[in-house]
């Protein structure tokens, strides 16, 4: 296993509370998947092992942690969590290395995690037509918060436009389409257009 330096500086950059989360978080993955690769997608620490694994991000006041197949995995408490507080992530706000769970259960969730993306399992795909409140993935929140007018625009759009956005993001299939999704998704955002705004008269 050989460190990223972009993720060491990455956590030299961020809050003092937020070195040790991050730090003990990524000893954790390197510990469970010895063959973890790391990098910064999306402004982000992320974890891959045969595919994108999970990763970490590091805010003003809180940090987050979420796994890529997380809706996936067995426990619910990592659904509900995810659900309850958005964009924190599956592990909630984290603001200490006491708000983590045990490093038993961590390691656990990041073999369920490795096991999965082992197995080829893939993501859900949501097809129906929701109207409850959404998950903003933290990697897109951190971007809407870089962009002002895309951030106050996306607030104001409906459940259903901002959904749109989101599943067109999730279901791209490389990770350069990802990142240029992310980004065109900001500029048409930021101008207040919704995601069919070419289509809509």
């Amino acid at each position: 296993m050989i460190n990223n330096n972009a993720i060491d500086e990455y956590i030299d950059k961020s809050a003092s509370f937020a070195k040790p989360i991050l730090i003990h978080l990524r000893k954790l993955v390197q510990e469970a998947c010895p063959d973890v690769t790391e990098k910064i997608k999306w402004g982000m620490p992320f974890f891959d092992y045969k595919g994108p694994l999970c990763n970490m991000a590091a805010f003003k006041q809180h940090c987050s942690f979420g796994f890529w197949k997380g809706a996936l995995m067995k426990d619910p408490i990592l659904h509900r969590t995810a659900e309850s507080e958005v964009a924190m992530g599956h592990l909630g706000r984290l603001t200490s290395v006491n708000d983590l769970p045990s490093d038993e259960k961590m390691i656990a969730y990041i073999k369920e995690a490795i096991q999965l993306n082992e197995d080829g399992i893939k993501t859900l795909k949501v097809k129906k037509i929701h109207t409850e409140a959404i998950t903003i993935p933290s990697y897109f929140t951190e971007q809407l918060n870089k962009n002002t007018a895309a951030k106050k625009h996306f607030n104001n759009f409906s459940v259903a436009k901002q959904r749109a956005y989101i599943n067109w993001i999730e279901e791209a299939k490389t990770e350069p389409t990802s990142v240029k999704r992310i980004a065109q998704s900001i500029e048409w955002i930021a101008e207040g257009k919704s995601r069919n705004w070419k289509y809509q008269q």
